[in-house]
């Protein structure tokens, strides 16, 4: 880092890299208290993105740490398989990230249809909002999947009861309220964080005025750290190798699509897709080495570091340096925040993942994507990550099978002569239904001429099927059956038939 780091570039990266750490300390605590590990695992993984993978090649911009976008699924881990279970499954999808980058699989991640991954965000930004609304309650354990949106009436009931519940909730949604009015004033008084200014006035106004709502539990960091060897026996779990290819994917398309986006938001160098994902799949290893939380580059975060003027990777390095002081100087200020404070944190970072503005003009323009992400955010609503992923993927796949299969059969009457019938588009078995309607429903007593003049594209099956037909309709009408193919189609002919130009 120092041979690529001068005097004038460290001068803009060093406020950068306090900017950037003002936003990812209360992220790195809210993602840990959410996922239902030590927040001082999230400081951890924070840390490690900064020191470790903050020096590594690939992208200059974007900042790593604890994501909301993996919340849901480290709580379910946790739940299932321990801590113990969590870095297991961690180390085990950083070493796999490491591999497929090795293998320069990386760049292959941007083949993933974009559809699918709003709507993994969309999905995972659901189940978030609706788990955290519980802490904003006074629950301190959210719940996960559907029983968080199966649970809201209960809560409603809770609120109507009790007196606590209540001031847990004011709490909350003046955290909210005040972290959105500060995101709104002009940009130079927001060099300060929203989401840092408004949990700091929640844990000032708590301790002043003796609130009695949660707060943190705080056990110190060498007590929080687990170091993980890894449990081998784990791996023979088909419920743990779900979780571990999960862990994967959904690692690496957040991390390399962060990168995509933060390559638009600046003129340095460009990002080394395998390389990025290498340096992704270091840092996870370490994180699960250590117990920690999993790690991906984090949109927010970066956007940040960008807009606060970086000019190197040494903002984000400095960023994880000032993380590491903080978690051993000063733990006893988290111990301060109270838990309805960083559920609004969290609710305002999930209603972030969701596509609110831009889905109703995907609507209009492209109906088949804004489909494809509904299908998938409602698939991980109802089922898992994993499978609502793997359900969006196969729904995009049909979904360009059947847009790339377009054909149109235009039928002309020829006033008494040949009947015309034209195809225009990409003739593929998917379309073999229409073609053969089109051709059977034509009078068997009149010649035909076929126009493929216009046809890019015919498969196997729509070969054998229009052969076919020829022969049929030729020994129908005494061989009237005129074939009119491009100057520049290949010397063969389709059935038994003259072909003209």
């Amino acid at each position: 880092m120092l041979s690529t780091v001068n005097w004038r570039t460290l001068r803009a990266d060093l406020p950068a890299s306090l900017v950037v750490f003002l936003v990812a300390l209360p992220l790195c605590v809210g993602i840990a208290v959410a996922s239902g590990v030590p927040v001082e695992l999230g400081l951890v993984t924070g840390v490690v993105g900064g020191l470790v993978v903050g020096l590594m090649p690939g992208s200059s911009m974007q900042v790593s740490g604890p994501a909301a976008g993996l919340t849901v699924l480290v709580a379910e881990a946790v739940d299932r398989y321990g801590l113990a279970g969590l870095g297991t499954i961690v180390l085990v999808a950083g070493l796999l990230q490491i591999g497929l980058g090795l293998l320069r699989l990386g760049r292959w991640f941007r083949a993933i249809s974009v559809a699918v991954v709003h709507g993994m965000l969309a999905g995972i930004g659901l189940l978030l909002i609706a788990g955290q609304v519980h802490v904003l309650a006074g629950a301190t354990t959210p719940p996960i999947g559907l029983a968080a949106f199966a649970g809201l009436p209960a809560l409603v009931g809770d609120l109507t009861e009790s007196g606590a519940a209540r001031l847990s909730l004011a709490v909350g949604v003046a955290t909210l309220a005040l972290m959105m009015l500060w995101n709104a004033l002009p940009g130079r008084q927001r060099t300060v964080p929203g989401a840092l200014v408004a949990v700091a006035a929640a844990a000032g106004a708590t301790a002043v005025l003796g609130l009695p709502v949660d707060t943190i539990d705080v056990a110190g960091l060498l007590a929080a750290i687990q170091p993980s060897i890894g449990h081998p026996s784990l791996l023979v779990d088909l419920g743990v190798l779900t979780t571990i290819a999960t862990f994967t994917l959904v690692a690496s398309a957040e991390s390399l699509f962060s990168a995509a986006a933060v390559d638009r938001l600046h003129q340095g160098p460009r990002t080394d897709f395998d390389r990025e994902l290498v340096a992704q799949g270091t840092g996870n290893t370490i994180c699960g080495l250590l117990g920690a939380l999993p790690m991906t580059a984090v949109i927010v975060r970066s956007s940040a570091n960008v807009q606060a003027g970086a000019r190197s990777k040494a903002s984000r390095v400095l960023h994880g340096l000032w993380l590491l002081v903080f978690v051993a100087a000063a733990p006893g200020l988290v111990a301060l925040i109270p838990l309805p404070a960083l559920a609004a944190v969290l609710v305002h970072a999930g209603v972030k993942l969701l596509p609110l503005r831009t889905m109703p003009a995907l609507w209009r323009e492209h109906r088949g994507e804004a489909v494809v992400l509904m299908v998938t955010a409602a698939a991980i609503l109802t089922t898992d990550m994993f499978t609502g992923v793997l359900v969006g993927l196969g729904l995009a796949v049909v979904k360009t099978a059947w847009e790339t299969s377009h054909l149109r059969v235009i039928v002309g009457d020829g006033d008494g002569g040949p009947v015309d019938v034209a195809l225009v588009g990409n003739a593929t078995f998917l379309r073999l239904p229409t073609i053969l309607s089109a051709l059977h429903a034509l009078p068997t007593d009149r010649s035909v001429r076929l126009d493929l003049r216009d046809l890019r594209h015919v498969d196997h099956a729509c070969r054998m099927a229009l052969d076919t037909w020829i022969e049929t309709h030729h020994r129908a009408v005494g061989g009237h059956v005129q074939v009119v193919a491009p100057r520049s189609a290949p010397a063969e002919r389709l059935g038994p038939v003259r072909t003209a130009e």
